[in-house]
């Protein structure tokens, strides 16, 4: 099933439900999809999808330190809840020790010594770990390698 479909059946349900919050969340998520097949000009891809949900996610991650550096408990709370919905639609995330082991054997396979080779090793890691993991853990992960 498409991820579009899915966002429909799933925007049913939870009109059915009664569940507004969900609904909502489902709702800007199919327009952001549906937003991206325009500006593409064609059904996305699967890859393409990810890349959405991740963005949707990472803006709410964001919006997410804004509130607790302001103190807003209120829009924590909000934002934490849509953050649960939107994991449902992306890939499983890989935990830190995961991606340090995607890190350690790519700066291997890529003959990586120091931290020049911050680039290569990066534009070689992020395709194997697209929507699985966070760009600033990865980011972190290759320093952190590459330093030792």
């Amino acid at each position: 099933m498409s991820l579009l479909k899915q966002l429909q059946t799933d925007m049913i349900t939870a009109m059915k439900n009664k569940d507004k919050d969900t609904l909502a969340v489902v709702r800007m998520l199919k327009a952001a999809v549906q937003n991206a097949q325009i500006e593409a000009g064609h059904d996305l891809t699967p890859d393409e999808e990810v890349a959405v949900m991740s963005r949707e996610y990472k803006q709410r991650k964001e919006s997410l330190a804004e509130f607790k550096k302001a103190g807003r408990q209120d829009l924590v709370d909000k934002t934490n809840n849509e953050m649960k919905v939107v994991e449902k639609y992306m890939p499983k995330q890989l935990t830190v020790d995961d991606v340090k082991k995607i890190v350690s054997e790519t700066v291997q396979e890529v003959g990586a010594t120091s931290m020049k080779d911050f680039g290569k090793v990066m534009g070689a890691v992020m395709p194997k770990v697209k929507g699985q993991a966070d760009g600033k853990l990865v980011n972190q992960t290759v320093k952190d390698v590459l330093s030792n």
